[in-house]
């Protein structure tokens, strides 16, 4: 066993302690279809938000912790329940007024609000992908459609009338007795409208694999189960996917936990041992509510990766997913800096250190070399004290900190300064309260300036930061977290701040000395 497996046999990362738990499902006997899958799900109701990437991400993590340690090939699939009724308008798209008139059909028939693809369920499976490969996942795309429609699933929805009555037994356990007295875990697409009805079995023909209800307009219909025709409750469809497919593992949120069981005895049901699950917290938007496709709260893929890399975006979705997480604009910043923090710590790791460490799961091994000469959240005050529209200027102030730097050498530092010059001005400028000093504060922030002007030192984080140290405990600060406070107040508009001397160091002496005696003025704010 190389030194690598060993390690990762005993690491506590989780992906790694799930990746172990997905190995002992085949410790006596491999898997006949010759592979190991890993499968995650998407219901194209509105667009794909970042949870969904969440899910991918954190899959992805997990499969590659299970090709260190084992040999058995493994595969990952995205399936998308592009054949669901749509059973609301989704906010935030357009063209309202058209969804409306196609409520209940699959969103895989119902038109394209956008007007550029075949469907609504086409249009959001595309949005899918094309953020999925922006990441550069390993992935098969699935739909539903697809499979319902070419007799794929076949095998499964005749397995499913004949074990109709046990998995109906299944199911009623969990319903309320007014809705258990019309359910079926068919849904049938009607012939001539086209949408899913919800309406109970009148009969379950087994010998001919049909199904026989009435419509809403009292219509006695017949339908076979294969071919596109009958779509499964979503309960039992997820349970079913899994025994047609043979999935060995999948992650779901929350707010599923109390259906493991559900799932779990459909698939066991149809004959088919149930996969490896993993329960992840959900992430709320700034209000503390969960985040919806349909209402578009939260923050988008998209709104991410216009102020910050989608490598901090998967640091992010490491972090701890059994705990809830506010998920919006105000986190990235951190997430920047702690994944750059993790990158410039992996060289001098062990190897148990190193699978430990997040950025080995977002990168698969392969760790890149920070070239973030500064933080980020230094960068979102340097973009604010000195007014920054673009990155050529704030590359004015990084050269002269670090005279060696050029956009070409430090990509992460270029594209990080690009990054904060958008994020300042969306998302901090408008939020700043400068506020006058108080007595103290003024004498204190008088000295320090005179301290400045008279500085003939290297302009060094550690000898400025002592010189501001100095300072506050002169001016009588007890606690000196109150100073460091009130000149990120009085001087940035805001209560908290990076390291005051490597403000000082990257921004400059003479021009710090500028920006007290404006804020000292009122001319800040």
């Amino acid at each position: 066993m190389s030194d690598l497996r060993e390690a990762a046999m005993s690491s506590k990362a989780w992906p790694f302690e799930e990746a172990r738990r997905i190995l002992k499902r085949y410790e006596k006997k491999a898997p006949e279809k010759g592979h190991v899958l890993f499968e995650t799900g998407y219901g194209p109701s509105g667009l794909p938000h970042i949870g969904t990437f969440g899910e991918v991400a954190r899959t992805t993590m997990i499969r590659r912790a299970f090709e260190i340690i084992s040999d058995i090939p493994t595969r990952l699939i995205c399936f998308s329940d592009d054949m669901d009724g749509m059973r609301k308008v989704p906010e935030n798209v357009p063209n309202q007024e058209l969804l409306q008139a196609n409520l209940q059909r699959p969103l895989t028939s119902v038109p394209d609000p956008f007007e550029t693809h075949e469907s609504f369920g086409h249009h959001n499976n595309a949005m899918l992908r094309r953020f999925l490969d922006t990441f550069g996942f390993q992935y098969e795309f699935y739909s539903a459609t697809d499979f319902y429609k070419s007799g794929k699933f076949d095998e499964i929805l005749l397995r499913c009338v004949e074990k109709y009555d046990d998995l109906m037994a299944i199911m009623l356990k969990s319903l309320r007795d007014e809705r258990a007295a019309t359910y079926s875990i068919f849904l049938p697409v009607h012939p001539e409208t086209g949408r899913v009805l919800y309406v109970p079995m009148k009969h379950v023909d087994a010998a001919n694999g049909t199904i026989t209800f009435d419509d809403d307009d009292g219509q006695e219909i017949t339908l076979p189960v294969t071919g596109g025709n009958v779509k499964l409750q979503w309960k039992p469809d997820f349970g079913a996917r899994w025994a047609a497919l043979g999935v060995d593992f999948e992650m779901y949120g929350k707010d599923h936990s109390t259906n493991t069981p559900i799932y779990d005895g459909i698939c066991r049901t149809l004959g088919v041992r149930p996969p490896e699950h993993f329960t992840y917290e959900l992430f709320l938007d700034d209000k503390g509510q969960k985040i919806s496709k349909s209402l578009g709260n939260g923050i988008s893929v998209d709104e991410w990766l216009s102020y910050a890399s989608s490598e901090s975006l998967s640091y992010f979705m490491y972090q701890k997913p059994k705990t809830a997480k506010r998920l919006w604009a105000a986190v990235i910043p951190k997430a920047v800096d702690e994944y750059h923090q993790q990158l410039r710590a992996f060289p001098d790791q062990d190897a148990k250190g190193q699978l430990a460490n997040p950025v080995w799961h977002i990168h698969g091994g392969d760790v890149p070399e920070s070239k973030m000469l500064v933080p980020f959240s230094m960068l979102l005050n340097l973009a604010s004290a000195a007014g920054a529209e673009d990155k050529e200027t704030m590359w004015g102030f990084i050269k002269r900190y670090a005279p060696e730097a050029t956009p070409q050498s430090n990509p992460d530092m270029d594209q990080a300064a690009g990054f904060a010059v958008r994020y300042y001005n969306d998302k901090v400028k408008p939020t700043k309260d400068f506020r006058a000093p108080t007595d103290q504060e003024r004498a204190a922030m008088e000295d320090l300036a005179q301290r400045f002007r008279d500085y003939d030192g290297a302009a060094d984080d550690e000898a400025l930061q002592t010189v501001v140290f100095a300072v506050g405990k002169d001016h009588g600060f007890e606690n000196l977290r109150e100073w460091f406070q009130a000149l990120y107040e009085v001087l940035l508009g805001q209560s908290q701040g990076p390291r005051f001397g490597g403000f000082v160091a990257l921004y400059g002496v003479p021009e710090t000395v500028t920006l007290i005696e404006d804020g000292l003025a009122g001319k800040l704010g």
